[in-house]
């Protein structure tokens, strides 16, 4: 079995960090070190430091984007909405550090509402947007701009996760699930099309 490129070792042994420890911690001297290279040997496959975090995450949105999609289907449209957004509280649990990078810190790179989304630049969003169109063509979701509902959607998805990821909740991850279902649920009926 031949041994992964280098350029894969990297990588992998950057995310390795990153996930345990954090964006900061994240130094091309650990990397380094983790991978059994010099550090100026990372610099042949990376530019520098930000392109190597550019990719881990570039690389996350694309996975999350493959779960999301995988679960964008079947034909209870609501049902797809409410599993995109435990995909994404899953993910903010599952890989705080990333989530906290990809999400709520200011990047020079990060997409922009409502150019980028609009342009269906962003894998991820893309995948909420589609639901709620096929949820609205369907008759169970008010008539709306996809976008701003997936904007919604996603910013109070974001923000529950964003203070419990802060302690701002007595509760633990199963009982902050429960909460964050119930609200969702709160938020769907608010936009859904009356019965």
């Amino acid at each position: 079995m031949s041994q992964p490129a280098t350029a894969d070792r990297i990588l992998h042994a950057a995310r390795v960090l990153f996930e345990r420890e954090g964006a900061a911690a994240m130094t091309m001297r650990r990397i380094a070190q983790d991978v059994g290279l010099t550090p100026m040997a990372i610099y042949r496959h990376f530019p520098n430091r930000e392109a190597l975090l550019k990719r881990i995450c570039d690389d996350s949105f694309q996975e999350i984007a493959h779960h999301w999609h995988a679960r964008n289907s079947g034909p209870d449209v609501m049902k797809r909405i409410v599993a995109l957004q435990e995909i994404y509280l899953d993910y903010a649990l599952a890989y705080p550090h990333l989530f906290d990078h990809a999400f709520s810190a200011r990047r020079d790179d990060a997409r922009r509402y409502p150019d980028d989304f609009r342009a269906r630049r962003s894998p991820t969003l893309n995948e909420v947007a589609d639901a709620v169109a096929d949820a609205q063509a369907a008759g169970a979701l008010k008539q709306d701009d996809p976008w701003e509902v997936a904007l919604t959607l996603w910013a109070h998805s974001h923000g529950l996760i964003a203070l419990y990821r802060a302690g701002r909740f007595n509760c633990d991850a199963k009982e902050f699930r429960a909460l964050h279902a119930r609200a969702l649920q709160r938020l769907l009926e608010g936009l859904a099309v009356d019965a």
